[in-house]
């Protein structure tokens, strides 16, 4: 079992800038591909973010390239998301994933391991 921790949400204005965290415990944290994603209220879940378990290979949803940066700390068991310029419609519940592989499977989401309890970011116009 992995049990995931996300924290760094908030309230910010459109333009500034958030730091979001997952702490990740149980199994080795390196063995595991983490990423995030978002659900907008009445929204479907959507794809953000994901990172190998090196860290050496990361993939972007298009609508947060250039903006977000995604980044891993194996030997704290962290997993980051940096987000510049943060616009209203970036506002929703971010969540932590982890999933033993790594790839195109995570733009969808469906079927991976382990799910954070998510925290809230919102923006304000």
């Amino acid at each position: 079992q992995v049990q995931l921790v996300e924290s760094g949400g908030g309230l910010v204005q459109a333009g500034g800038s958030l730091r979001l965290s997952c702490a990740a415990s149980g199994r080795a944290f390196s063995g595991y591909a983490m990423g995030w994603f978002r659900q907008a209220p009445g929204k479907e879940r959507e794809f953000v973010a994901a990172v190998s378990r090196t860290g050496d290979s990361t993939l972007y949803a298009d609508s947060v390239k250039g903006r977000f940066t995604i980044s891993r700390d194996n030997a704290k068991n962290t997993v980051y998301l940096r987000m510049n310029d943060l616009k209203s419609e970036d506002t929703a519940v971010y969540y932590c994933a982890a999933d033993v592989l790594y790839g195109s499977r995570w733009y969808m989401g469906d079927g991976l391991d382990y799910w954070g309890k998510g925290t809230l970011v919102t923006v304000s116009s």
